[in-house]
């Protein structure tokens, strides 16, 4: 186990994710008997609990786009990495597309709340999350056996999502949003796909 945590800690873009994290986790603790700063750290995890799913599901699971810069760019975010799964370059998430995410989240709670410290303990929370989200998808392709049996079964559904149909099973960390949305089923009432690994040839 210590050689994946290694690979994933010094992982150029994690070891960034990380090191923000550890400034906003800094700036946040003098407000941590705060009730607010709590709040505002529960709703940055929520937010980020959210749009994994929404994220994957209807933005890199696009129709594949015409125009060559976007086409380029959601090769990168996601296309790519449904080619070729274990590729730890195209597993993470790149900075150029996550900061900037970040950046928006955190300056609509602070023209919200007024609050730049409120601002800050919810990108602690979004953040954190996102490092979470992170190392169950590493986890999800990696040859490590999750110890508990909600970590085998979000493992299980993804490398189904991965190699028998790209249209199901978008959750990494939570099944919630594909139960509700009727993105769930059982492996043996879903179809295999011809597209799971070539997102960009779908119809």
């Amino acid at each position: 186990m210590k050689k994946y945590l290694k690979e994933f800690g010094t992982f150029p873009d994690v070891t960034v994710m990380l090191l923000i994290l550890l400034i906003c986790a800094s700036l946040t603790v003098p407000h941590i008997l705060d009730i607010w700063t709590w709040v505002a750290l529960a709703v940055g995890i929520m937010t980020y609990a959210t749009s994994e799913y929404i994220i994957h599901r209807f933005l890199f699971h696009i129709k594949t786009p015409e125009n060559p810069f976007m086409l380029k760019m959601i090769k990168r975010l996601h296309y790519d990495h449904h080619v070729d799964p274990d590729d730890l370059k195209l597993l993470f998430l790149p900075l150029w597309f996550s900061i900037p995410g970040f950046i928006i989240y955190g300056l609509i709670v602070f023209l919200v709340t007024g609050s730049a410290s409120l601002a800050v303990a919810f990108a602690t929370g979004l953040v954190a999350y996102f490092l979470y989200y992170e190392w169950k998808h590493y986890v999800a392709h990696k040859p490590i056996q999750p110890r508990t049996n909600m970590g085998k079964n979000i493992k299980k559904h993804h490398l189904l999502h991965h190699f028998k149909n790209e249209n199901y099973w978008f959750g990494v960390t939570h099944t919630s949003f594909d139960k509700t949305l009727g993105t769930f089923k059982e492996n043996k009432d879903v179809e295999k796909s011809t597209t799971a690994r070539n997102l960009e040839n779908r119809i």
